[in-house]
């Protein structure tokens, strides 16, 4: 876990607003840690990101009981162009579809605060991309002719940019960004390795070769960040001597398809960290 999971667990996270001082670092003890609190279920393989968010959601009710939560499934651009009216009347002006909305495929959580407004705590998303593995392995060819051993990477991954940007346009006026993305598939890997196909070759996933790897296109986003890291609180940058806020989305990646159990321990830090940053609002 994160170290601000853990500071959080070592001392209780004192809310304020109204008068709630939640033992939540004792009642992560008792349930064994971040995974004991999602029970067996979390532990398992085939869980899908809306699934492990809707238990952070039901949990996240149960350890902050006198705290107001909510979970839905898609944000309106007329909620996002209002925020964004609010900060500065020249934007968020223009919209050409009214019921324009994005839906991240693992929802939103919010908590209500001291003045009934309700605040991000959480946004997850998983997105797949490259099966050169399991065709490798099942030695099945591909591409056009159907005669290559690797599938050239698309470009589709790329559009997960554009929910970056509008919860940035959302969260503007935020001190932290908890926006979570977990990605999975060949084309992602973070080191290279051998895959054995039937015919008895071994075949070499380069994590490093520019026709499969697609991380360096997604972080662009995280403005070239370490990836595999909670960065739900904005940092501030210093540039020709003026500052300024940056808000970075947590961006995920590896080979193989990520577990219920490790999608899990990352959101619930997330949560507890804007949390954290929220507390004297709450």
């Amino acid at each position: 876990m994160g170290s601000v999971c853990l500071d959080i667990v070592k001392k209780d996270l004192k809310l304020t607003g109204k008068g709630q001082a939640s033992r939540l670092g004792k009642q992560h003890e008792l349930a064994g840690g971040p995974l004991g609190i999602f029970g067996e279920q979390a532990q398992k393989h085939d869980l899908n990101i809306g699934e492990v968010s809707e238990r952070i959601f039901r949990n996240l009710e149960k350890a902050f009981p006198k705290s107001e939560f909510r979970f839905r499934n898609s944000l309106s651009k007329k909620e996002i162009n209002a925020n964004l009216s609010n900060i500065d009347k020249r934007l968020g002006s223009v919209l050409y579809v009214k019921n324009a909305s994005i839906k991240p495929d693992g929802g939103i959580i919010e908590v209500k605060d001291r003045k009934t407004r309700w605040r991000v705590v959480l946004v997850g998303e998983s997105k797949h991309q490259g099966n050169d593995v399991e065709k490798i392995e099942a030695g099945v060819k591909q591409g056009k002719l159907k005669d290559a051993d690797f599938m050239v990477a698309g470009n589709a991954i790329e559009r997960v940019h554009k929910n970056i940007l509008e919860f940035r346009n959302y969260m503007l006026h935020e001190k932290y960004f908890p926006y979570v993305v977990f990605f999975q598939g060949s084309n992602f890997a973070t080191e290279s390795f051998v895959v054995d196909s039937p015919d008895g070759r071994k075949i070499k996933i380069a994590h490093d070769a520019g026709n499969l790897n697609r991380i360096d296109r997604v972080t662009a986003s995280n403005y070239g960040m370490e990836i595999n890291k909670n960065y739900c609180e904005n940092i501030i940058i210093t540039n020709m001597g003026d500052s300024q806020m940056l808000q970075i989305p947590s961006l995920f990646f590896q080979c193989n398809l990520w577990s219920a159990r490790r999608m899990a321990e990352v959101m619930w830090d997330i949560a507890l960290t804007s949390l954290k940053i929220l507390q004297n609002e709450l």
